[in-house]
């Protein structure tokens, strides 16, 4: 009981120690966010493992702005992954969205991915780099340039620390989108920086929370801060 009780304090010394971390590293975004717009994201995804190698999994989120109030875009996605070994991973996943455009109606929009992403343990930690090409096509034309399929390059770093005997995972990631094939005068379209933790409900149940500054600097440079919502299952 004794062990259990000290196993525990160690354990809560250690979250509010990454809670300092995570403040630490949010504190720059937050005050270049200040005054700018808030949202809130809501998902779920389901993953499956069909073979030792091959995963499908299935997602989809609501992404609101304005202050929260309105919904920005709905969409549905879905995907298989390959592992080539534990390290190493290739996806392909294919997303249909609404989103509302500037008549403030929603259309559909059309999505591609695909991923390769590396994984390195290091004790308690996981370091990922995942890179992504997405195309993406719109159904509202209100110039030639929308009827142009898009293509962007994605990559992002993240660190997860696995909590030995807790339920709960605390990480840290950033992501940059840059145009491919475009004569857009930047190189980088936008930005994105997170922290939260991955709580496990069950075996094959998780929560994830995070905090999201996202800086957008085309076609000019908005800012907003996301609460992000995602329950996850694993069959």
């Amino acid at each position: 009981m004794r062990l259990k009780t000290i196993r525990t304090m160690q354990m809560m010394m250690m979250i509010r120690s990454w809670g300092v971390v995570v403040l630490f590293f949010l504190l720059p975004f937050a005050a270049f966010s200040q005054d700018k717009d808030f949202g809130i994201w809501y998902g779920i995804s389901a993953e499956a493992r069909l073979t030792a190698r091959l995963d499908i999994d299935l997602s989809t989120n609501i992404r609101t702005f304005n202050n929260a109030s309105k919904i920005e875009e709905i969409f549905v996605e879905g995907g298989v992954a390959f592992n080539l070994n534990k390290y190493f991973t290739i996806a392909g996943s294919y997303r249909i969205t609404e989103n509302i455009e500037d008549n403030n109606l929603y259309y559909f929009r059309h999505k591609v991915f695909l991923d390769f992403k590396g994984t390195v343990p290091a004790g308690d930690f996981r370091f990922a780099c995942r890179l992504k090409f997405q195309t993406r096509s719109r159904t509202y034309i209100e110039n030639e340039d929308d009827l142009k399929t898009d293509y962007t390059g994605r990559i992002k770093f993240k660190a997860l620390y696995k909590t030995p005997s807790f339920p709960v995972n605390p990480f840290i990631y950033a992501e940059s989108f840059f145009p491919l094939f475009s004569d857009k005068s930047r190189t980088i379209e936008k930005n994105r920086l997170a922290a939260g933790i991955e709580f496990r409900i069950a075996k094959k149940h998780s929560i994830e929370a995070e905090y999201l500054f996202q800086r957008d600097y085309l076609p000019s440079i908005s800012d907003i801060n996301i609460i992000s919502i995602n329950y996850n299952i694993k069959f």
